[in-house]
């Protein structure tokens, strides 16, 4: 039997690869489809300066892809060497790669461009009396001669990959390739606020943003791209520290989406996709969003180019930062803070629409807003904590206003003001408070409203006595490995101000002799693994936290008030003004909305008002 000891076949001298290989080679990496190449060129002409970039495509990008901008130009003579490889006039040494501050800087895109394409550059600088022209077919580049054109620069890049077959073939269909160039441009629009673009798409315009010179311009700028949806049920977010500035916009909990498709992250002006920046959205979001949804986001984070790498990726979609726990924790708390300022009343009003079943839902009415399987039954609670906001006993509870009884005076505010929920004024089957604000209706989920609040004040009681732990009857030996036990004895100040006493007991092993006591009787293995896990990949971790949120929560909901338990108004109101001041209000503990505002306008068109 013969040895199966592998055979080089056709192997010859090492040699230089010729340089339309080289560049075709270069073009595999960073050119996917033509929205690559759009990437490319639109970050060029933003780096020139661009003030109005003209994006014009044929044949979702196949047979022609046109980018025009009024930006800096560049000089004849430089024209030649714009298409060679590695030349760039962005940076120079090496310190300039450390502190990268234009979207490119590789020197790569067009020659990588012209070698599967039929390419045309032509440029015009301010000090010029008339533009060039270059043009290069398959890498080959023909000799330039002047053209009509203003001061900026034109690229023209026609039949991708039209000298291989193999790239062309697995190009998708028009519209779904014009679709990834659609939500390129959206996404670098969202960017650059202050910039026009004109999308055109076989002679038609598709999309046109204006450049936006104040905040309410920007804001327009965002709807244009998301929908007004989006910006009516988002919170504007706007931190500093640590030398990071973040901004942007946040959507409600109640306003998640069904899909990850509203999702964008610019760092220093560039979109990317980070692993960091993943978990520290998701950890934030993890305390108000429902199960299976996901959140809506437009976010800037600045920071010095020092202290962020963009040239870990070919095509600059990764960066790495430098102080990636920093980056973490400042992303975690300016958004958990964000959120937790989403109290029932402030800010957006969630209407039914939203309300019934995220952003992406379909627009119902009234009778339909709610469904059999969002409702609780069972058998309702004392309601202690009311009657103690009431200044009354226990006993209480149980004289509440009967069907037809006059209404109870409300208290009125200092300032003479209705407050943001108003105040009640019945019960809808022992289910929902209805209310009457300045707006319109308030309804409210009675029980979903005070697991909330229950849940919160569980929290700070928590927090108020910080983390009790105790000790095993008989320690726990877990195995790990090298890395990972490496991580425990490192970290062993961060366990302890999470509750724990763990020790190292060998290469590839750990003891655990300690444990937070509201955690005791779960998985305590499994949860340290995870706590490692945590501190390997991101420095920081909040699954103590995490674990233990979620056995409150659970309290929580057992001690609300249930299902078909009679309110009186006044009682009713105290739920109300407990909603207004408590934190993240507008979502009871499983991202479920708490209450809907249906504004005097949407009853009169239920009603047919003013036809």
């Amino acid at each position: 039997m013969r040895d199966s000891v592998p055979i080089a076949i056709g192997m010859s001298r090492i040699h230089s690869l010729p340089p339309e290989l080289v560049n075709q080679i270069a073009a595999g990496e960073v050119i996917e489809r033509p929205a690559s190449v759009v990437k490319e060129l639109v970050e060029n002409s933003l780096d020139a300066g661009a003030r109005r970039i003209d994006i014009d495509i044929e044949a979702g990008g196949s047979r022609l892809i046109r980018i025009r901008d009024d930006g800096g130009g560049i000089d004849a003579e430089d024209l030649a060497l714009a298409v060679s490889a590695h030349a760039t006039s962005k940076i120079a040494s090496f310190e300039d790669l450390e502190r990268v501050g234009t979207l490119g800087f590789r020197g790569e895109a067009l020659p990588s461009i012209a070698s599967v394409s039929r390419f045309a550059l032509t440029s015009r600088t301010a000090a010029a009396d008339s533009a060039f022209r270059i043009e290069v077919d398959g890498g080959k580049p023909h000799v330039q001669r002047p053209a009509q054109h203003g001061i900026g620069t034109s690229v023209e890049v026609r039949d991708l990959f039209y000298n291989l077959p193999a790239r062309r073939k697995f190009l998708r269909a028009e519209r779904t390739e014009f679709n990834h160039i659609d939500d390129l441009v959206k996404s670098i629009a969202l960017a650059r606020p202050g910039v026009e673009f004109r999308l055109g798409h076989n002679g038609k315009v598709v999309r046109l943003f204006k450049p936006s010179a104040t905040e309410d311009e920007a804001a327009r700028r965002v709807s244009e791209v998301l929908g007004e949806e989006f910006l009516r049920n988002s919170l504007r977010v706007g931190h500093d520290g640590a030398g990071m500035v973040l901004s942007g916009w946040v959507g409600l909990p109640t306003a998640s989406r069904s899909q990850a498709d509203q999702q964008y992250f610019h760092v220093n002006g560039r979109l990317v996709r980070d692993r960091v920046v993943a978990h520290a959205v998701r950890q934030a979001y993890a305390d108000v969003l429902y199960h299976g949804r996901h959140p809506a986001f437009v976010l800037f984070l600045e920071l010095d180019p020092q202290g962020v790498d963009v040239n870990v990726h070919p095509a600059k979609s990764e960066v790495r930062f430098r102080e990636s726990r920093l980056v973490h924790d400042f992303l975690y708390r300016s958004l958990h803070e964000a959120l937790a300022e989403a109290r029932a009343g402030a800010g957006p009003m969630p209407d039914a629409g939203i309300a019934a079943g995220g952003a992406d839902a379909a627009r119902i009415s009234l009778p339909m807003a709610r469904n059999q399987s969002g409702i609780r039954f069972g058998i309702g609670e004392p309601l202690a904590d009311y009657a103690a906001l009431l200044g009354r006993n226990m006993e209480s509870a149980a004289n509440a206003t009967p069907p037809g009884a006059p209404a109870v005076a409300h208290p009125q505010r200092d300032d003479g003001q209705i407050p943001p929920l108003g105040f009640a004024i019945a019960q809808l089957h022992g289910i929902f408070v209805l209310a009457q604000n300045a707006h319109g209706l308030i309804l409210v989920d009675m029980h979903a409203a005070h697991e909330r609040i229950t849940y919160e004040r569980l929290k700070r009681d928590q927090q108020g006595e910080g983390i009790r732990s105790q000790m095993l009857l008989v320690p726990m030996a877990i195995a790990i490995s090298e890395r990972e036990a490496a991580i425990v004895e490192e970290q062993a100040e961060r366990f302890a101000e999470l509750g724990f006493d763990i020790v190292r007991s060998g290469p590839q092993g750990i003891t655990v002799r300690r444990v937070p006591s509201l955690l005791a009787g779960g998985d305590v293995a499994q949860l340290v693994r995870d706590v490692v896990a945590d501190l390997a990949a991101h420095g920081s971790t909040t699954r103590v936290e995490e674990a233990g949120n979620e056995l409150l929560s659970t309290m929580a909901c057992h001690g609300s008030i249930r299902a078909n338990r009679r309110l009186s108004l006044p009682e009713m109101d105290a739920l109300l003004r407990e909603m207004e001041t408590t934190e993240r209000s507008g979502q009871c503990n499983h991202g479920r909305p708490t209450w809907v505002q249906l504004s005097l306008q949407e009853l009169d068109r239920l009603f047919l008002r003013g036809r």
